[in-house]
């Protein structure tokens, strides 16, 4: 199922990709988003840096899940303005009636960005641990509102590899009676892989990501990816090792001028 590209991933009509792999599948994507994904994919982008840059690119993330959680409708509404009357779609759902998961760890920078969106809604926990060798995901802990059943569920998790750990977290949430339509799942960098999987194996689960990449290398890594996006915001490994850039402890102006070439064009 995979396809490697000679194009940049970030230069390729991704919602064609997408929609490929998965109907219901859709890419998000703007000038912002584009920069920020720039520098998160740079492998000299060090800890500060990228922390802030996925920080941004999440609440422009978040922001967009909020409001595709209402599935479109062709009709449009009159809207009474200061001036006039228009008519308009789209709209949000009750935040009250939303519970956003987080596939811990690196869920939790996605949620949180969601949390500051739309504070009222619920939070629930799920801790799927990967095994490094076989890339098999074991479920550890789940905690979710008791009406979450009844809710619509933003599901946050910055990768979409193999889809296991997705899956294991959907399952979890299909034994508490949630509707697989209920589920929309936001992720920053997806693969045809993860895609296709999720198609086949949880068909009406919606997916909004803001790339789709090339394919999963031999270790089930994403190609070209970004790295480990929990150990590179959290900075608890990969830049000792020399995998990427410098954690936030060594910055210095030093540091700063040689990520330029990642971050900016000045």
């Amino acid at each position: 199922v995979a396809r490697v590209r000679n194009t940049p991933a970030f230069f390729v009509p991704d919602d064609m990709m997408a929609e490929e792999f998965n109907p219901k599948a859709r890419v998000f994507r703007t000038r912002a988003t584009t920069a920020l994904l720039r520098i998160l994919r740079c492998k000299a982008t060090g800890q500060k840096e990228f922390a802030s840059a996925a920080d941004r690119l999440c609440t422009f993330l978040a922001e967009e899940a909020l409001a595709s959680l209402v599935e479109d409708v062709e009709e449009e509404e009159e809207v009474v303005t200061p001036c006039g009357v228009c008519r308009t779609g789209g709209r949000y759902a009750d935040e009250r009636g939303v519970v956003v998961v987080d596939v811990m760890r690196s869920g939790a920078i996605l949620m949180e960005a969601v949390r500051r969106l739309a504070p009222s809604a619920m939070t629930a926990k799920i801790l799927i641990q990967r095994d490094e060798s076989t890339a098999l995901p074991t479920l550890l802990y789940a905690k979710l509102p008791p009406t979450v059943a009844a809710c619509r569920v933003l599901l946050c998790d910055p990768m979409l590899a193999t889809g296991g750990s997705s899956l294991a977290a959907i399952d979890v949430l299909r034994r508490a009676g949630v509707a697989e339509s209920n589920v929309f799942f936001a992720n920053v960098v997806s693969c045809p892989e993860g895609l296709a999987r999720l198609a086949k194996e949880a068909p009406d689960v919606r997916i909004l990501t803001t790339a789709v990449d090339d394919r999963l290398d031999h270790r089930k890594f994403i190609v070209p990816g970004l790295g480990d996006f929990g150990d590179r915001y959290f900075g608890t490994a990969g830049y000792e090792e020399g995998l990427w850039g410098k954690p936030e402890s060594e910055s210095s102006s030093k540091n700063d001028d040689d990520n330029t070439t990642c971050k900016s064009e000045n």
